[in-house]
């Protein structure tokens, strides 16, 4: 088990840069398309959509016009290992989009940049230079006679739902970043109504790693239907915070063990769109169909207020939501005002009833994936923390 508080220890050091891409451009693309399929690679934003399917779908779609996007909007909170991954490794990334613009035929990518990591444009645009200036971006990449492929930096509106896919295409286009009903999606009708592949920032390098070392290698590790390993980022009540690689699978006793954050009350798996998961159940793994996370973990100590933890997830999502649809619009303010209700003691046990069930009218109703997570820490906080929620019932009456 490899783990870092530092980017020295990472799998990502130990790659070669261009040995992935140089397969690439030798192979036929259905071949390089198979190497990912027999992977088992699943996008690393959180989704976990199978990135060979998506690419192959967007590979048999008839438009001479495609477009590779980078989801570099590392907007979830508790999340920042995309920011490491960008400082020390963006020639993985850059050149995992060339993979990606070689299997699906596209000539254009674009790095969706969060607003906050504008620090970062400068040294992107450098590596970016340097690319071209050695063949690896530009005419005839890596000397492929016909292949061109370019990249350039669109630096994001600093809204969170632009995190998703086609809020993200909306912003590209310089329209209010907003989800569009779907279908049809990206892969169909995108960026300019062209087919889109949109890929996080890690999913970009871990394929640049399956093609250097082999899909057979990134498969050994993690589950069956979660392999390889995966980039989390760390935060709150343990002794070593920060970024670690772990296989997929890991349970989330094994992880607090390893960062120091045993004794935890709680872990908040996927950042404040997760889902909140107590001590109870720290036998569960972190893997796509259990405990699924972009790679955010929060831990939250003994002596942590759940209720404060769910008013602080509830509060961000009030001021984060688009607004657009009526669930997520009128629904995240009722969970907070009920949650604010429990702290001065004047919620009855019939009213949180009605808040839970509107929470999972949320979940089933919201356009997007936002007002769909926005109940989960509320929800999970009600059922397993009920002794601290119970305790302030009509304590204020």
């Amino acid at each position: 088990m490899t783990t870092t508080t530092t980017t020295g220890e990472l799998t990502f050091t130990t790659v070669e840069p261009g040995v992935g891409l140089a397969r690439a451009l030798a192979e036929n693309p259905a071949d390089v398309l198979d190497a990912i399929a027999a992977s088992g690679l699943r996008g690393r934003g959180g989704a976990g959509f199978p990135t060979s399917m998506k690419w192959k779908l967007a590979a048999e779609t008839e438009d001479e016009e495609k477009y590779v996007v980078c989801n570099a909007d590392e907007g979830e909170p508790g999340t920042f290992k995309d920011r490491v991954i960008l400082s020390e490794f963006a020639d993985l990334v850059f050149e995992g989009m060339t993979i990606a613009a070689r299997v699906i035929g596209a000539r254009q990518g674009i790095v969706y940049l969060r607003a906050e990591y504008s620090y970062l444009r400068r040294h992107l645009e450098s590596v970016l230079q340097r690319r071209r200036e050695e063949n690896l971006l530009g005419k005839s990449v890596g000397g492929k006679r016909g292949f061109d492929f370019d990249i350039e930096i669109h630096m994001g509106s600093g809204s969170y739902v632009c995190g998703e896919e086609t809020a993200l295409i909306e912003s590209l286009e310089g329209h209010r970043g907003e989800p569009r009903n779907r279908p049809p999606f990206p892969i169909d009708t995108g960026y300019l109504g062209h087919p889109t592949i949109v890929n996080n920032v890690e999913t970009f390098a871990w394929v640049v790693c399956i093609l250097q070392r082999g899909p057979e290698w990134f498969k050994s590790y993690g589950t069956a239907k979660s392999t390889g390993h995966k980039l989390f980022s760390v935060s709150g009540d343990c002794g070593r915070p920060g970024v670690y690689e772990f296989p997929m699978g890991i349970t989330v006793a094994e992880l607090l063990e390893e960062v120091g954050g045993v004794g935890a009350k709680a872990v908040q798996v996927g950042g404040a769109s997760g889902q909140c998961v107590g001590a109870s159940q720290f036998h569960r793994t972190i893997a796509y169909e259990d405990a699924p996370t972009g790679g955010s973990i929060i831990i939250f100590g003994p002596t942590r207020d759940m209720l404060e933890v769910a008013r602080n997830f509830l509060e961000f999502f009030v001021d984060e939501s688009c607004g657009q649809c009526t669930p997520c619009r009128e629904g995240v303010p009722k969970l907070l005002e009920g949650i604010q209700m429990l702290q001065r003691g004047v919620c009855s046990m019939s009213y949180l009833k009605e808040l839970c069930s509107l929470g999972e009218t949320m979940r089933l109703a919201s356009k997007c994936g936002l007002g769909q997570s926005a109940p989960n820490a509320f929800l999970s906080i009600a059922r397993d923390f009920r002794d601290e929620i119970l305790g302030r019932i009509g304590a204020g009456r």
